[in-house]
């Protein structure tokens, strides 16, 4: 099955791939490594989902603020592959900061929303390394951003 079919099968609708808001761009090819820029957290109608994990949202709203990031991230791959995404070989790298409170620990339990949503859509070309960090703070006040690092074929 390509990722496309999977993307049907799974009912998932990705967002539009947006352009940067500053002096950097959405994706950067380097030889057959496709980096994309951290991908803030935003719902299904495209609103920004911000605080604080620990205080404005619990850790299930933190799951679901990663998994906005991880669709995010996948339409930026979709864009940066012409549209097709049977270019993918794998997914390499997330890299997930979380905005949350001194108190919260549960960092890795929020990004796997993101694992989770590229592992369904990739299979075992999406099974990646990563990072869970804590942020005192994320841009425009979000809950989530997630940066990634694929292969391509």
């Amino acid at each position: 099955m390509n990722y496309d079919d999977k993307l049907n099968e799974l009912k998932i609708n990705l967002p539009e791939a947006k352009a940067p808001v500053g002096n950097y761009v959405a994706t950067k090819v380097s030889g057959k490594m496709l980096f994309i820029s951290g991908q803030i957290s935003i719902d299904e109608t495209g609103q920004l989902i911000k605080g604080k994990i620990g205080k404005d949202l619990d850790t299930d709203a933190g799951y679901n603020a990663a998994k906005g990031c991880a669709l995010s991230i996948i339409a930026q791959v979709k864009k940066a592959c012409g549209n097709d995404l049977s270019k993918v070989k794998s997914c390499v790298k997330l890299t997930g900061f979380i905005n949350s409170t001194d108190e919260f620990i549960d960092q890795p339990k929020v990004l796997n929303g993101a694992s989770d949503l590229i592992a369904s859509v990739f299979g075992e070309a999406g099974m990646h390394t990563r990072a869970a960090v804590s942020a005192n703070s994320l841009p425009l006040g979000v809950s989530v951003e997630v940066d990634a690092i694929f292969e391509l074929k």
